[in-house]
């Protein structure tokens, strides 16, 4: 079986733009955690592109098409599906980059080893993902827009509707200055307005198929506010396994709410007294799948593979719940 694996910004897609270091290195870790789990499964061939500006294509046990900045990268892209069997994307939603790269391996009639276009299109937007996450009874928090007249209690979180882990997230203290933020820097059509939630940051990675979920592991997401900006700066996966059950629950009720998620989904919420909220849905690979192997003792990669081929498919019954600090500080 060949299987093109393909990671957004290390693999070209910034082929004619600036690679942002902290990118670069979520989407490295995250590349070669993949690549070597599958390079572990008998009978799978698997390929990859890279970004000329970057080292490290040797190491990769895989097929390597760098991307130099003058190539034709879409046509290069293209070949790399064509040639494939199955198509393994990790891209960011901003801007609608994987839903785009999604639609495009559904028309080459190739497996896509991930959530269906159409999911990602919801999945991408946190108003979209809240509305139709409250339908199935999941607490999501509450959303503003810029035009709203009023932006309820503060203190408020301004983001990126379809903004990917902490990019461009801000904390404000009070409405004016908020307000003028988001006229000043051109944010009216772009971000959203959400209250400021108490409680511990937390994500849920899990296996999705036909509206079913796998809950795989529960973990702590390690974010820091510096001078009300957020960054995010890894996860302890199965940091808050003691909420497994609750955890569980609200997977399958996310699979449920959007069944064309598919394969390997986190979702991003706040754990506090009085409940669970849910934030958002990634329907891609998060960062904690570089620890994934350790924390559950299997090959995670294979297990997507199982149950994309397997009607059957059911988690082993001895996956382990190890906790894997992912530091992306060091």
């Amino acid at each position: 079986m060949k299987i093109f694996v393909f990671e957004y910004v290390t693999g070209g897609g910034l082929y004619r733009e600036p690679l942002p270091a902290s990118l670069v290195c979520e989407g490295d870790l995250m590349l070669q955690s993949l690549l070597r789990d599958l390079s572990d499964i008998p009978d799978v061939v698997i390929s990859t592109t890279r970004d000329h500006r970057l080292t490290g294509s040797a190491t990769l046990p895989a097929e390597v098409v760098s991307i130099p900045c003058e190539s034709d990268f879409d046509a290069c892209w293209q070949g790399c599906v064509q040639a494939a069997d199955a198509v393994w994307l990790i891209a960011p939603e901003t801007d609608g980059v994987l839903e785009s790269l999604g639609n495009r391996v559904m028309a080459s009639g190739k497996l896509l080893l991930g959530c269906s276009p159409a999911s990602v299109e919801i999945a991408a937007s946190k108003s979209a993902t809240s509305e139709v996450l409250t339908r199935y009874g999941l607490l999501s928090a509450p959303i503003y827009h810029p035009t709203d007249v009023s932006f309820g209690e503060g203190p408020w979180v301004a983001k990126p509707d379809d903004g990917a882990g902490c990019e461009d997230t801000h904390r404000f203290e009070n409405e004016p200055s908020l307000r003028a933020w988001l006229h000043l820097s051109g944010r009216m059509d772009t971000h959203i307005v959400q209250p400021l939630l108490s409680g511990e940051a937390a994500s849920l990675s899990m296996l999705c198929k036909n509206g079913k979920a796998w809950l795989l592991t529960c973990n702590r997401q390690l974010i820091q506010l510096n001078h009300d900006d957020f960054s995010y700066h890894g996860s302890i996966i199965n940091g808050m396994a003691q909420y497994w059950q609750a955890f569980e629950d609200i997977a399958a009720r996310v699979a449920q709410a959007l069944p064309g998620l598919a394969g390997y989904v986190g979702v991003d919420l706040i754990v506090a007294e009085a409940g669970m909220t849910v934030l958002e849905i990634n329907p891609r690979l998060t960062t904690s799948y570089v620890g994934m192997h350790r924390a559950i003792g299997f090959n995670p990669a294979r297990l997507v593979l199982d149950m994309f081929y397997n009607d059957a498919f059911e988690l082993p019954l001895t996956m382990a719940r190890n906790v894997v600090v992912i530091s992306l500080n060091e």
